[in-house]
């Protein structure tokens, strides 16, 4: 296989349309396989606020209860990634959308607690490189969003 480049973007790329799509043309360039992850920037505090859901983080980081779970995996797994990769194939750029339970793409443990308790945050435990490696040898770009799953039904 070729040269892999995986590329991770967050809120301030994601929450302005100038900068993202400056940034996906910019990426759409790179040569050989390439891999996006993101995030979901201010949209998911938004929807949190319009819901009454409170907005827990620390450190910049979200401590994501069941209930900001629900709106995170909405946001990041739904219009976001849809959007990147909307864009994406307007620039023919073939990429498919995914978060880490499509495919059983990345399995995730719970972060164990130390010192804070991030909720349903995980870690990697698992890839299914088959799967995205098939992807990327069919001119497929693989776009994930940072949801992930255990592997016995809990993003």
């Amino acid at each position: 296989m070729q040269q892999l480049r995986v590329v991770k973007i967050g809120g301030n790329v994601i929450d302005d349309e100038n900068s993202l799509s400056a940034f996906l043309k910019e990426f759409n360039l790179l040569e050989g396989h390439k891999i996006l992850v993101h995030g979901g920037g201010k949209l998911a505090n938004q929807l949190q606020d319009q819901l009454n859901v409170a907005v827990n983080m620390i450190d910049g980081r979200r401590i994501t209860d069941a209930e900001t779970l629900k709106i995170v995996t909405m946001v990041y797994a739904g219009y976001i990634n849809k959007n990147i990769v909307a864009q994406l194939q307007g620039l023919n750029c073939n990429a498919i959308g995914l978060s880490g339970a499509d495919a059983n793409c990345i399995q995730a443990s719970k972060r164990k607690v130390e010192t804070i308790d991030y909720g349903f945050v995980g870690d990697v435990e698992k890839v299914n490189t088959s799967f995205i490696i098939s992807c990327l040898e069919n001119n497929i770009v693989p776009v994930f969003s940072a949801i992930t799953h255990d592997g016995v039904g809990q993003l």
